[in-house]
């Protein structure tokens, strides 16, 4: 069985008013030092069977058409 890890941010130049909201909670709580935030998920999915190349298209193609919205997202992923 394999599992994969898939990380899903908001592309670069799309606001993420989360990522502000913690900046500035971090900032409230004296550290100070950190400019920006970016929030992002981690989806983690126990695979079985295939060989590597299916599990990766199989990935890629649930990315595609369900866990990310690539139109403001980008993923990308990890098998073990």
């Amino acid at each position: 069985m394999a599992k994969a890890k898939i990380h899903i941010t908001l592309k670069q130049g799309v606001l993420d008013p989360q990522g502000k909201a913690v900046r500035h909670a971090l900032d409230s709580l004296g550290f100070t030092g950190v400019t920006q935030v970016r929030i992002g998920k981690l989806i983690e999915i126990d695979l079985a069977g295939g060989d590597r190349a299916a599990q990766e298209a199989q990935v890629r193609d649930m990315c595609e058409r369900l866990l990310a919205n690539t139109v403001i997202e980008e993923y990308t992923f990890e098998i073990a």
